[in-house]
């Protein structure tokens, strides 16, 4: 179960309801605010950056209620939600709204409405191999994403001609589309955990390895919710994809429509494989990396 962050009370004045005189007079909404997040790297790095700005949350609250004036606590509430969510530490929240000046016409202490929303954030997952048996392990590496992830799309396998490092036998690479409530910080760690449960060592830079899972994009560059961070553990998007045709020709095949935030811009991946030398990259072995046949 993951780590809390919990705010209570925050106390702003808004024009929320049905009524014309809500609208018109205002009230006061107060609002509870518990965060589902992971405060190992916090707790270990004593870092603001590795945790949630509460105070900063605190002021989002505070804009929505005194900003644009709604009918129903309900739609307040969501709109809260989703603002937390949208930092990309939080993998779920949830959010009590009261409105203690109802115009209920009976004697009561409080209403209060209760919602519960968890992160689903499209991913995009690079996988490959070139030691030992490699398709089996992609296959394995592949099913145990579904701890992490909803997996929408598995490419075909591509065989891959290494890319820099030292001489070594060439790649297996397949990509992998979903959805997570992880954080972004949560979700490497599990593909951290993954990889080293199928022997990975990380001795030689771009040296041959038993599996690399590599988090290409967390987000949808689209609609402008894509995480772009850099830090001393996690970079996104990754800084090196837009250049390697062994990611972006498996993840064309899986995403057509597929984009990429590149120096700031959103890039369709079509146009930007038409500008790589994609010789490097030939169909691999014909096999479904979750049917099998094994």
């Amino acid at each position: 179960m993951s780590d809390q962050i919990v705010l209570k009370g925050i106390s702003a004045v808004g024009h929320h309801g049905v009524l014309d005189f809500e609208k018109r007079d205002g009230q006061t909404f107060v609002v509870d605010v518990t965060m589902q997040v992971d405060l190992a790297p916090a707790g270990a790095s004593d870092d603001l950056a590795d945790t949630v700005n509460y105070a900063e949350v605190a002021g989002d609250v505070v804009a929505l209620v005194q900003g644009e004036p709604l009918d129903l606590i309900e739609a307040l509430a969501a709109r809260i939600a989703d603002r937390v969510l949208a930092r990309p530490l939080v993998e779920a929240v949830e959010v009590v709204v009261h409105k203690p000046q109802a115009p209920v016409g009976h004697p009561f202490t409080d209403v209060q409405v209760r919602v519960v929303r968890e992160r689903q954030a499209p991913v995009v997952v690079a996988l490959g191999s070139n030691l030992g048996e490699s398709v089996e392990t992609l296959h394995d590496a592949t099913v145990a994403l579904f701890a992490l992830l909803d997996i929408v799309e598995v490419s075909s396998l591509v065989e891959t001609d290494p890319v820099g490092g030292p001489d070594q036998p060439p790649y297996l690479n397949a990509v992998v589309t979903g959805t997570t409530h992880l954080a972004p910080s949560s979700l490497l760690a599990g593909l951290h955990d993954i990889e080293r449960a199928h022997g990975r060592t990380r001795e030689v830079h771009w040296g041959p390895r038993t599996l690399d899972l590599d988090l290409v994009q967390y987000g949808d560059p689209v609609f402008d919710t894509d995480v772009v961070m850099d830090s001393a553990t996690l970079t996104l998007p990754h800084p090196r994809a837009h250049e390697r045709a062994f990611v972006l020709v498996p993840w064309l095949q899986a995403e057509p429509e597929a984009v990429l935030r590149v120096d700031g811009t959103v890039r369709r991946v079509a146009d930007l494989v038409s500008t790589l030398d994609t010789s490097g990259v030939r169909p691999g072995p014909d096999v479904d990396l979750l049917e099998g046949p094994w």
